[in-house]
């Protein structure tokens, strides 16, 4: 089944229950996706979903912050809820032990040496991680560190 299916039967089991959180995170996908298609004028496969949905996930764990910051916790609690229902539609993210032994086999591969060569590597290691879920940040420095 893919992803979009899911999106259209877990929001009429949604209505069916009356819930609404999960309803409003459905329709905030559906509605970027449709954008994201509008944009690029074509049908989106599985693999730009992802994307989008990281996109998302990023945007959400930014307010949590940002919500917390401002002693706005109830706010702050309606994005976590969130997240954890967009994180259900997505694979696994790759704990940090994982990202750090394929970021150091793309370094041996590439034969990076220098921070300077960082894009280099980061652009290998995206390649490799294509449709997984990866937090660019965490990414970034684990490169920096195994390059100094």
């Amino acid at each position: 089944m893919s992803l979009r299916q899911r999106f259209d039967d877990d929001l009429k089991i949604a209505m069916k229950a009356r819930d609404q959180l999960r309803m409003d995170v459905i329709r905030m996908v559906k509605a970027a996706i449709l954008n994201k298609e509008i944009e690029l004028k074509k049908d989106i496969d599985d693999a730009d979903l992802s994307r989008i949905m990281t996109t998302l996930l990023k945007q959400r764990r930014e307010s949590v912050q940002l919500f917390q910051q401002g002693n706005r916790n109830d706010l702050a609690d309606k994005e976590l809820k969130e997240i954890a229902i967009l994180e259900a539609y997505l694979p696994k993210a790759l704990s940090t032990d994982e990202l750090t032994t394929i970021v150091v086999a793309t370094i041996q591969e590439i034969g990076a040496t220098t921070p300077k060569e960082m894009g280099l590597v980061m652009k290998a290691v995206m390649a490799k991680l294509v449709g997984q879920t990866v937090d660019g940040k965490i990414l970034s420095e684990l490169v920096k560190a195994k390059l100094q």
